[in-house]
């Protein structure tokens, strides 16, 4: 065990609060929370995501909620006796590797001694030892029990339950209603067909980004620990190893719009706003030096009026027109080259969601590329 761990483990011992005492405002914690959902879920129904979830956090030992995955590194600090608690939370939440050293959480720390506090207060509300939960559900009024009459009201103010399909090879499921397609019908192309209404500023963009998507990818864009890299790397195309980014190798910005919205904050996708959307794409320009202004607002108007710089690089898909596809004949499976196939290089192991297996088996090398 290290030092430090260990005069954190005895030190908490001795003078560990009870979670009722635990300081802060739980109300301010559920939003500093935000930039832990990315990896962690709480509450109801929680389950593991790239973290673990958090329910019961307070007063569990280090590494031993069921099912998830922990690094070598937890194990270990829980087996030496580290339990999670207001002064051990703190000090990990502060700086994680100087706790656990060699944890495979990515989070850099929280800055604001009372972003602690209050998230460490909100953690403790889902923790059902602590006397603040027990005097919450004891003081909470039994239900009274559904009568027929209710019951019957329920029924008849009910949405209607769309019919299912009767014909059909296998004769499963129905045909999906128009708020559904449109729930799913979000995509937006290079011309910006799909794009919304809405906009957003390089200077709104920057606290969403600080908010929602820090925690993963560094305050600006540097990627923090293995997750991906969104600014820099121009000119490194035609390295051995290219930071391919927003700004080095990306040819279109509608992709960029289209993954925000559509993918992130990792963890709590589709919970950004059309306006949020266009201010956090507008950062990511600012980031990668394609606008320089910080006051840039970018819309649906002024959108397709923006290229990235690798653009010109990408070739249209023509494989329609080779023979193969065009006149619909047999692909040529033979003498493709006069000497036998050799492997010319291995493809190492690359998890693009870090945590999606044991750091410790992310390395070596793969098949044949």
């Amino acid at each position: 065990m290290s030092k430090f761990l260990k005069a954190l483990v005895i030190g908490t011992a001795l003078a560990s609060l009870p979670a009722a005492a635990v300081a802060g405002d739980p109300a301010a914690g559920e939003k500093v929370f935000k930039k832990c959902a990315a990896c962690h879920a709480v509450g109801d129904g929680a389950k593991h995501k790239v973290g673990p979830e958090l329910n019961d956090v307070l007063g569990r030992t280090a590494g031993t909620a069921e099912v998830y995955k922990y690094s070598k590194a937890m194990i270990s600090a829980g087996e030496d006796g580290l339990v999670w608690d207001e002064a051990t939370l703190t000090a990990y939440l502060t700086k994680p590797r100087d706790v656990v050293k060699g944890t495979k959480m990515a989070f850099a720390g929280l800055r604001k001694e009372q972003d602690l506090d209050n998230v460490i207060a909100y953690l403790a509300t889902f923790s059902a030892d602590t006397p603040a939960a027990e005097e919450e559900q004891s003081s909470a009024e039994p239900a009274e029990p559904e009568t027929k009459v209710q019951t019957a009201e329920a029924s008849a103010t009910a949405k209607p339950t769309p019919e299912l399909r009767e014909g059909g090879t296998f004769h499963l499921g129905r045909k999906a209603t128009e708020d559904e397609v449109a729930a799913w019908d979000i995509d937006v192309r290079p011309d910006g067909t799909g794009l919304p209404e809405g906009s957003g500023t390089v200077a709104d963009g920057e606290v969403l980004f600080t908010d929602n998507c820090a925690v993963c990818h560094g305050d600006f864009g540097e990627g923090v620990g293995r997750w991906p890299v969104l600014a820099g790397g121009q000119d490194t195309l035609r390295n051995a190893r290219p930071e391919k980014t927003i700004g080095s190798y990306w040819p279109y910005l509608s992709t960029v719009y289209d993954y925000v919205r559509r993918s992130m904050p990792y963890g709590n996708a589709r919970s950004l706003s059309d306006d949020d959307v266009y201010a956090l794409t507008a950062y990511l320009l600012y980031l990668n030096d394609i606008v320089e202004d910080e006051d840039f607002e970018l819309s649906k108007d002024n959108f397709t009026e923006i290229r990235l710089p690798n653009e010109a690089n990408f070739i249209p898909d023509d494989r329609m027109e080779e023979p193969h596809y065009a006149q619909k004949a047999e692909p040529c499976m033979s003498d493709c080259k006069p000497d036998g196939v050799t492997i010319t290089m291995r493809a190492r192991i690359l998890d693009v969601t870090p945590g999606s297996v044991d750091d410790d088996d992310a390395s070596g090398v793969g098949g044949v590329d």
